[in-house]
């Protein structure tokens, strides 16, 4: 079988202050129950600089410059014992709030954003100098004067733009009666789209790939786009490819709350291995509704607010090139709807379903990618640690199967198991963010076989009480190309020619 391979991924985070602030819904529910609450007095004390959120181990190990395992070697808790960190990374970027500003202009078909005229000269600056959108610095036009900024957020109900303590701002709504046009939903979906456009910028250019070569993208956040009419009918993948200048490229949007990179990635894997399409990108923005979701006891325990980071990627799904690792599209495991919901349950059908499909054991898996959530940020919350919890699971399920001895239950964990190092927006953490490390690791011939594990939960969305998760496996090419359908019909034509002029030579002699 000739398998896709994964060409590339990506990875972008946006440090969000101000959005966290104005946007995460945490904040917005408490403003609107209890606008003097101690808490919304109490949170902006708490939120990070830049240099701090970039000299954050887990951030670094998001963007490539750790393998996660690392972190095990830096004194917790980590905020308070930061590294030497860099702004570039080598998968993708941490942005600043102001630069992502110029982002979400540059975004704007609608010209629904405006930004003050001093701030927009500041921002035009800044972009020039940045490699992947200085092209682009014109599309921040001239700016608008702060008094029409003002009057729209008073009289149209903007949505407001802060930095440093001061109004540069805003989004207008982009219909005056339909709702899902409104000013904060078209701020929340231009801040996925150009989140989103960030891991797509990176994508190609930090892999060698030409805008040109992506022929289909999959948009798989969780937010949507739509009117009063189709409010989810997108299309954020078309909208993010087109100002990434992928002009050969199509797209949709693909939902399932966190376990949706999953789906997206079997489907891309699908796609081309079906031979319909050479190279597909899947692509997902970040989540200004997450923004500070446990803030509360991060301020409460006197920590700083650590969900002040937006975040995206972006993975590039190819042809198998024999280099590449290939995504064993006869190992993928899915949570059916008979299935049920039990722990022990969804584990079996993601983990070991697909693993006895062909014979394998849980050991032959190097490395598990579960739900990647840094525990800093939810343990605090009440939460626990979601990637050891789910570790242990595994774990649990190998010695009921005889895969391992129960002596040897924690150093599976630590074995086959990482520590969590993503932020806390839903879809970003689920599966995909190790994918970047397994690639290079199978590229340098340190790792052979990797299970992506992706986990939602549909019940967010009242439509029904089902679990969901979808898994597959990534694995080290052996260098063996298969011949594809196109080789073979080629092949097919040349023999058939060849049997046509044997016939009629001897037709000729007789």
């Amino acid at each position: 079988m000739n398998y896709p391979v994964i060409r590339g991924a990506a990875y972008a985070l946006i440090h969000a202050p101000n959005l966290l602030l104005a946007q995460g819904s945490t904040q917005t529910m408490e403003r609107a129950k209890h606008p003097d609450s101690e808490y919304l007095s109490k949170l902006p004390q708490h939120l990070r600089s830049f240099e701090a959120a970039v000299n954050y181990a887990p951030n670094q190990a998001y963007i490539g410059n750790l393998l996660p395992d690392e972190l095990n070697n830096i004194a917790k808790p980590w905020y308070d014992n930061p590294i030497e960190g860099s702004t570039q990374g080598k998968f993708g970027e941490i942005m600043d709030e102001t630069l992502f500003y110029a982002l979400i202009k540059i975004s704007d078909s609608f010209d629904l954003v405006m930004l003050e005229q001093s701030f927009t000269e500041e921002l035009k600056a800044r972009l020039a100098s940045h490699p992947l959108f200085a092209h682009q610095a014109s599309l921040l036009k001239d700016g608008d004067d702060l008094a029409d900024i003002e009057k729209r957020i008073r009289e149209h109900g903007a949505q407001e733009l802060h930095m440093d303590g001061k109004l540069v701002g805003c989004i207008k709504r982009a219909h005056d009666w339909d709702v899902n046009l409104n000013s904060h939903t078209m701020l929340e979906n231009l801040v996925v789209k150009a989140s989103g456009v960030l891991a797509l910028k990176n994508l190609i250019a930090k892999n060698g790939i030409s805008a040109d070569e992506i022929e289909y993208i999959i948009e798989c956040s969780e937010e949507a786009c739509g009117d009063v009419n189709q409010r989810g009918g997108g299309n954020f993948a078309k909208s993010i490819g087109e100002v990434c200048a992928c002009t050969n490229a199509t797209g949709s949007d693909l939902r399932g709350f966190c376990a949706a990179p999953a789906h997206a990635l079997v489907q891309a894997a699908a796609l081309v291995q079906a031979g319909i399409y050479k190279n597909v990108a899947v692509v997902a923005g970040g989540a200004t509704a997450k923004l500070g979701m446990n803030g509360k006891d991060h301020v409460a325990k006197g920590m700083p607010a650590l969900e002040d980071m937006l975040g995206g990627f972006a993975v590039l799904i190819g042809e198998n090139d024999g280099v590449n690792p290939i995504i064993r599209t006869d190992v993928v495991g899915r949570h059916n709807i008979g299935r049920g919901s039990a722990p022990q349950a969804v584990i079996e059908a993601l983990v070991t379903d697909p693993l006895d499909k062909v014979g394998m054991k849980i050991t032959d898996i190097d490395k598990y990618s579960v739900e990647m959530q840094n525990p800093e940020i939810t343990v605090p919350a009440g939460a626990g640690d979601v990637p050891t919890a789910n570790y242990k699971m595994i774990a649990a399920l190998g010695v009921k199967r005889g895969d391992i001895e129960r002596q040897q239950l924690a150093d599976f964990v630590k074995e086959h198991g990482m520590p969590g190092f993503a932020p806390t927006q839903g879809h970003i953490p689920s599966g995909a963010p190790f994918i970047g490390h397994a690639r290079d690791l199978m590229l340098a011939g340190n790792m052979q076989r990797v299970m992506i594990i992706g986990k939602g939960s549909l019940f967010l969305g009242r439509m029904t009480n089902l679990f969901d998760g979808v898994s597959f496996v990534i694995e080290a090419n052996t260098g063996k190309v298969s011949a594809t359908a196109g080789d073979t019909d080629a092949v097919k034509k040349v023999v058939a020619e060849a049997m046509r002029q044997v016939a009629q030579s001897l037709l000729e002699e007789e």
